[in-house]
């Protein structure tokens, strides 16, 4: 007998409507959290860093330093990059958000969230992470870290959301994509220059976290 999954996007077709209330049920809780607590900045990256790598380390010292500037951190909720910046958040007596999603493997709650929601549908958590943001830090990652980056870009791309700071951290993984994206995407006219420049790169956090204090100076960022 074949294993059965379920596959969250396919299910929809079945009871669609009474589905669209657990869907609103999500974003009304996410609304009803995240707005508490601004401003606020997120942070990306992969699941699979453990405890004692650099980039933990290097995630586990933005969130703290983030919030001795005044900021919550928030986070998609799992182990990895998203449990080190909200260990450093919460070691350090901040608010330190966990946007949990429901998965069959890998992503499990880390423990060192003040407040946290779990999440059944990406697409809602992905509107939570954005929609309260001032800005988002990237570690390195894989698909669903690849997925955000490019999905905020496009929201910042099309005027969708406020122009905010997209800072990728760690030159040597993402120097690669950056070359790519001069050569293919760029050099073939399918973006122009100006949207390459919505992408900040850098090895030091209190360089990224100045780039976003820069942004709210300037009076590019205003509440949602």
């Amino acid at each position: 007998m074949k294993n059965k999954r379920s596959y969250e996007i396919n299910e929809l077709r079945k009871e669609e409507s009474w589905r669209l209330f657990r869907i609103m049920g999500e974003f009304v809780e996410g609304f009803d959290l995240l707005p508490r607590f601004s401003p606020a900045a997120t942070v990306f990256g992969s699941a699979r860093v453990k405890p004692g790598e650099p980039s933990y380390q290097q995630a586990q010292d933005l969130g703290a330093l983030l919030v001795s500037k005044g900021y919550a951190v928030y986070t998609g909720g799992g182990p990895g990059i998203m449990e080190a910046a909200n260990r450093g958040a919460k070691e350090a007596g901040g608010v330190s958000i966990g946007l949990n999603i429901e998965l069959p493997h890998e992503q499990v709650p880390n423990p060192y969230t003040t407040h946290s929601v779990s999440f059944r549908y990406f697409f809602i958590r992905k509107v939570m992470l954005v929609k309260y943001s001032a800005a988002f830090f990237l570690f390195p990652g894989g698909f669903g870290t690849l997925d955000e980056l490019f999905e905020t870009l496009t929201l910042v791309q099309t005027h969708k959301i406020r122009p905010l700071p997209l800072v990728l951290i760690g030159r040597e993984f993402w120097s690669g994509m950056l070359k790519w994206m001069d050569a293919g995407p760029l050099g073939q006219g399918y973006l122009s220059p100006e949207d390459m420049k919505l992408l900040y790169l850098t090895d030091d956090i209190e360089e990224a976290v100045a780039l976003l204090e820069g942004h709210q100076t300037n009076g590019e960022h205003s509440p949602p």
